[in-house]
């Protein structure tokens, strides 16, 4: 089945592209931005001097930032998801341009990732997208990865941010913050992937989605095609990129509980309920109906 068919993200897709208004915060590599088939007039890179965020396209770095970015930001006649590809993408680089195509991903820690939270708080962001393997923090790291997060929590920026492909039980300082939708990924059937990890708060918390085989964009002008939740993630971010896009004036509590809460009743596995973008959006509407 088609990924964005999966989860019910085409009829989402068909009302909207996104708005420039709607900030996605990209916590991963740099972006490949002279890739012809992202939409760049709506991309930058939080380092403003930087015309262009990669340096070498031949990094793992670059590679994985630019995957991810395609989900979101690719042009919708690209072979790439492109869910939100008119919201404006804000690129907070964390990975060094170190490791080639063929190494592992590369590691950051959890006081880069909580600097860049802040930053892309900051920065104006409704949504921030978190793809990264940390390595396991100190006390004092926990706290600030805490911190950082309940500043987005305070402003109302929703963090997602991927599981973990360990195939573990449990989950890190980030999944486990009340305010955070973790994402593990799933097969094409919806089936979740031995490789993601799950665990109480992922199960409770978060979501499912779309993370086998899936094609996006790569470095120098490329298609690639990769699983796992690092690619899971971006289909809840660009979700809820659509559905602000769609109600600029609604609560980021209300967009959250849209997408988390009504399987709620069910939620005392480890393992996650699929992401539903048409039935989130239907919440919503009736939400608002509701209101007046």
């Amino acid at each position: 089945m088609d990924a964005l068919a999966l989860v019910n993200l085409n009829p989402v897709m068909a009302l909207t592209k996104g708005r420039t208004d709607v900030i996605v915060g990209l916590i991963d590599g740099p972006v490949d931005t002279s890739h012809p088939d992202l939409a760049v007039k709506n991309i930058r890179n939080y380092m403003a001097n930087n015309s262009t965020s990669c340096s070498n396209p031949n990094s793992i770095a670059c590679n994985h930032g630019t995957l991810v970015a395609g989900v979101l930001s690719a042009k919708r006649e690209s072979d790439a998801p492109a869910i939100c590809p008119d919201c404006s993408l804000l690129v907070r680089p964390i990975f060094r341009e170190l490791s080639q195509v063929n190494d592992l991903l590369p590691t950051t820690t959890f006081k880069e990732i909580a600097n860049a939270i802040l930053d892309c708080v900051e920065a104006g962001a409704h949504v921030i997208n978190i793809s990264a393997a940390p390595v396991e923090p100190s006390i004092s790291t926990v706290n600030e990865i805490r911190g950082a997060l309940d500043f987005a929590a305070k402003h109302g920026v929703l963090v997602v941010a991927a599981a973990g492909n360990q195939s573990t039980l449990g989950a890190s300082a980030i999944t486990r913050h009340p305010w955070v939708i973790p994402v593990s990924a799933s097969d094409e059937y919806g089936h979740p992937l031995a490789q993601s990890n799950y665990g109480l708060s992922i199960g409770q918390l978060g979501l499912l989605a779309p993370g086998a085989s899936i094609t996006s964009l790569a470095a120098a002008g490329k298609l690639a095609t990769i699983g796992g939740t690092s690619i899971a993630a971006p289909f809840v971010t660009g979700t809820i990129a659509l559905l602000f896009s769609l109600y600029p004036n609604i609560s980021s509590t209300v967009v959250r509980t849209s997408l988390v809460q009504p399987s709620l009743s069910r939620r005392k596995s480890i393992v996650p309920p699929l992401l539903n973008a048409t039935s989130a959006l239907e919440y919503i509407k009736l939400r608002m109906v509701r209101a007046i």
